[in-house]
């Protein structure tokens, strides 16, 4: 039997829990965080769980490192070979310390840049990829509106402060769900950012290195999956990273986290986003709203030979699911939207296309699905004028 002393004790406990999870549920105050911009979504839809000016354009220092390893990574074989050029040589710390004519195997430069960041790294990988920065900073802008990306612009493979080079925590936060999601070279960037030590040599085996994993996130958190550090003097401490639990990916980004004396400030911002992501939200079966009863007219068309009136077709949407699993939070519902014609052109076939029905939780659109005629529908042409007149005359 548990003695009324020690019960008390584990009532005390149990109720620290509970105090505890329902503290991590509440939404952070947005001056409980450090970092200036902060953005927590969804890695599975992009949706915005959590922001702080997560639209406001700042620098993003050496996070910019993972749009130079992924595009690398989807531009180049790992065994090329890249030669160091003298503007790369000349890159400022954190770098490798190459001299203009050293080469390595791509592969190899990948772990330099993304386990401890070196400037003179990220230059070689751009200019073998695109024969200049100038050049590959193009490449980076063209994925970036791919992906989505409208307020971030790259002029450096590395980072470096410049006035042009920017982009926003939301984006930064799309951008690497890009690099674990959608790429075609996700696993291997994956590989590439979670191995803790990693040694190889130049091609003439004359000097080796071991790099080290920076990123201290990835010991904190189960489940953490990935992520990259930054910092200028402009920038302050950057931080962009991903923990998947439980089904459930979260990825968290973080501008101007503090600058020099706080360098912890962006673990604490990160784990208190990643805790409010795993209390507040669950992978949740939601209902789609009823697709509502639709019809459009049709010009000139006609079933058969007895209407004389403009005819009209039902509208439907056969492939409209019926629920969602998606990552939300209590009380929140899936949103229909609707855009359908209203007048159809005879003939009217049965595949034609009359429209969408869209899916929407918060500002991401889960699904779209065309709308369809029920049936086809005829041209009423001269031989339907004849035969009108012969049913008349009968």
């Amino acid at each position: 039997m548990m003695s009324g002393l020690a019960a008390f004790a584990v009532a005390i406990l149990l109720f620290a829990q509970i105090v505890l999870s329902a503290d991590e549920a509440k939404m952070p105050a947005q001056e409980s965080l450090y970092a200036r911009s902060a953005a927590l979504i969804d890695g599975d839809t992009g949706r915005l769980l959590y922001g702080k000016e997560e639209d406001v354009i700042l620098p993003m220092a050496s996070t910019t490192k993972i749009m130079t390893c992924i595009l690398v990574l989807e531009m180049m074989e790992p065994e090329e070979i890249c030669t160091a050029s003298a503007y790369a040589a000349s890159q400022p710390q954190v770098h490798l310390g190459v001299q203009k004519g050293w080469s390595f195997r791509c592969e190899d430069l990948l772990y330099s840049l993304m386990l401890e960041s070196h400037n003179d790294t990220a230059v070689i990988l751009a200019e073998a990829a695109a024969g200049s920065v100038e050049g590959f900073a193009t490449w980076m802008n063209k994925k970036a509106k791919e992906i989505g990306l409208s307020q971030t612009h790259f002029v450096t493979p590395n980072g470096l402060d410049n006035e042009a080079h920017y982009t926003t925590a939301r984006e930064l936060a799309l951008l690497l769900r890009y690099c674990i999601r959608t790429s075609p070279k996700s696993k291997e960037f994956l590989k590439i950012t979670r191995t803790a030590q990693y040694e190889f040599t130049d091609t003439t085996g004359a000097y080796s290195f071991s790099v080290y994993n920076h990123n201290a996130f990835l010991q904190m958190m189960d489940g953490a999956l990935t992520g990259k550090t930054g910092f200028t003097g402009k920038a302050g401490y950057c931080y962009v990273g991903a923990l998947e639990r439980d089904g459930r990916l979260y990825i968290v980004s973080l501008l101007a986290c503090g600058w020099p004396g706080n360098k912890s400030y962006k673990w604490a911002d990160t784990k208190k986003l990643m805790n409010y992501g795993l209390s507040a939200y669950e992978t949740k079966k939601l209902e789609t709203p009823t697709v509502p009863k639709m019809s459009a007219s049709v010009i000139d068309g006609v079933y058969d030979w007895t209407k004389q009136t403009k005819s009209q077709v039902k509208l439907i949407c056969p492939d409209a699911p019926d629920k969602y699993q998606v990552l939300a939070k209590d009380g929140e519902k899936i949103e229909i939207q609707i855009r359908a014609r209203k007048e159809l052109a005879s003939p009217v076939l049965e595949d034609e296309v009359c429209g969408e029905v869209s899916f929407w939780l918060s500002e991401v659109c889960l699904g779209t699905y065309p709308i369809y005629p029920e049936q086809a529908v005829d041209r009423r042409a001269f031989v339907w004028y004849i035969m009108r007149v012969l049913s008349l005359l009968l």
